[in-house]
């Protein structure tokens, strides 16, 4: 008990809204992995439904008492410091995962970190800016002439963009997405990477990426700012376990909790100064299909 009372005095210097906000994160992340309800699971950490409620509500920045803290940790097999945000290892005795890691996203999509790192942050906020348009907005038309111009496989893009569908489908999905307006206003003038794309591709795009958007509202939200006063290189926080900045095949991966917490106040940033917001999306997208052909 002296080791959590001192684990817990490591973390004092963080705000307490932060420290309550990531332990609420993990916690309900340990929740959706587990399938069980809210009953099941307070059971098993040794309290009752009502209090696990209240933990997760965030009413309150307390954390609990420091027995029910080892109870979770040890009910679901994690570590203290992570369940603190002191790390972002998960392991009880593994060994620290490293700050920054480089990977390279090759293989079928089944087997890549993408796909890993989604189910790993299952329940939690996915932030993600894309570099183009969003993979799982995409038409397979147009995967393919990226897929043309990048020499990237095909089958391995069109599995992640039903991948992510599907995930978005899930009722415990929350992802939002902060891309500049003027990405969308280029693919569909056909220049930039898409010139040369034929213009009826180019609407049918359009079409599907705005009954997308509107299927998928509320748990997949798009927001639009304007480039030229806002910039960013594209990346995605996966809730706060990890962030991954695409460096074009590969991925910077940043797996310290300072980094992320920066990397999503950035993120916050562009969606408040964002002039298309997420239920005027889809209206917008589909606007774009009535514009001059280029």
């Amino acid at each position: 008990m002296l080791y959590l009372v001192n684990k817990i005095a490591n973390v004092i210097p963080m705000d307490k809204r932060d420290l309550s906000r990531i332990f609420r994160d993990r916690l309900q992340l340990l929740l959706v992995r587990t399938g069980q309800k809210q009953s099941r699971f307070a059971a098993s950490v040794g309290i009752d439904r009502s209090a696990l409620s209240q933990l997760l509500s965030g009413s309150s920045t307390r954390l609990p008492r420091a027995e029910t803290l080892m109870n979770i940790a040890i009910a679901n097999d994690v570590s203290l410091d992570w369940l603190l945000g002191l790390s972002q290892d998960e392991g009880v005795t593994g060994e620290l995962k490293p700050s920054i890691e480089i990977e390279e996203g090759t293989g079928s999509f089944d087997h890549t970190l993408l796909a890993r790192w989604h189910a790993e942050a299952a329940g939690a906020k996915i932030r993600y800016v894309p570099s183009g348009i969003p993979d799982l907005l995409r038409t397979d038309a147009v995967i393919n002439f990226e897929a043309d111009a990048a020499d990237r496989n095909r089958t391995t893009q069109k599995d992640e963009a039903q991948y992510r569908i599907d995930y978005n489908r899930r009722p415990e999905t929350d992802m939002e997405v902060c891309m500049p307006w003027q990405t969308m206003r280029t693919f569909a003038d056909g220049g930039g990477i898409w010139s040369g794309l034929d213009v009826g591709l180019r609407r049918a795009q359009l079409q599907h990426m705005a009954r997308l958007l509107d299927e998928l509202y509320p748990t997949f939200r798009l927001f639009l700012y304007d480039g030229r006063a806002r910039y960013s290189i594209p990346y995605t926080i996966f809730g706060p376990i990890r962030a991954a900045i695409f460096v074009g095949g590969m991925y910077l991966v940043l797996n310290a909790t300072q980094p992320i917490r920066t990397l999503t106040r950035h993120f916050d940033g562009l969606i408040r100064s964002a002039d298309i917001n997420a239920h005027e999306a889809a209206r917008h997208i589909a606007s774009l299909v009535e514009l001059p052909p280029a």
